[in-house]
């Protein structure tokens, strides 16, 4: 999340002093990435080191002012106009934890995806929830406020996020339980000598090992075909 251009976007409608700035962020994403004032004021002083703010003087208040200078509007421009940058994507903490969750050992990765989709679906819900309240507003009332269509953009961007990590939840899980069935049987030892056949054939048979990630070649549990209750 670049704070930095998004404080340059709100001070390009005026001078702002920090708590102004910390306020009006929030109100535009819905409070989604919340800030404190120390952020902004540690933002605020990057900006001005790098000429692309400069203090404006005060409010009545007494407030210290900041104003975007003209190297910070071309700064702004370049932002909104270049893409944003995906060959280098954050680090994902779900992601980053169901691969180290693969092999670990007293880990049941198939509990760990289930539990996350019941977290991601509940979730997806709660944002369903908030749009049609932002969409009755906005109806109802007729008005289009600058903040209230920028957090209806915010809030479809987390329900399609939410959408896609459930679907990827999904494969993740029809993926391992394919790789189980179809992972190698252990190999059984050889009988010691003087065994009887009824001992060799107490010993494990194909598919009882533990399978991918330990989910089991015979768990008998399908890969569920799509997180119930999503809705757009």
């Amino acid at each position: 999340m670049s704070i930095r251009h998004g404080l340059l976007a709100l001070l390009e409608h005026g001078p702002r002093y920090g708590s102004q700035l910390r306020t009006e962020f929030e109100s535009r994403t819905g409070s989604t990435w919340p800030l404190n004032v120390g952020q902004v004021y540690t933002t605020l002083g990057r900006l001005e080191r790098d000429g692309l703010v400069a203090q404006n003087g005060e409010d009545g208040a007494g407030h210290a002012l900041y104003a975007i200078t003209d190297a910070g509007r071309t700064e702004l421009r370049t932002w909104f106009e270049q893409p944003v940058d995906r060959t280098s994507p954050a680090r994902d903490e779900l992601a980053i934890k169901l691969a180290m969750a693969v092999g670990a050992p007293g880990v049941d990765i198939r509990e760990v995806t289930q539990s996350q989709r019941r977290h991601t679906v509940k979730a997806m819900q709660d944002y369903t929830r908030l749009k049609a309240q932002a969409l009755t507003a906005l109806e109802g009332t007729g008005s289009r406020a600058r903040d209230d269509i920028a957090w209806l953009l915010v809030l479809e961007q987390l329900i399609f996020q939410t959408e896609a990590e459930a679907r990827w939840l999904d494969h993740c899980e029809s993926r391992l339980i394919r790789l189980s069935a179809t992972a190698p049987a252990p190999t059984a030892p050889a009988p010691a000598s003087g065994t009887g056949a009824e001992d060799a054939g107490a010993r494990p048979g194909p598919g009882a090992g533990t399978g991918v990630g330990g989910v089991g070649a015979g768990s008998g549990v399908a890969p569920r075909g799509g997180a119930a209750g999503r809705a757009r």
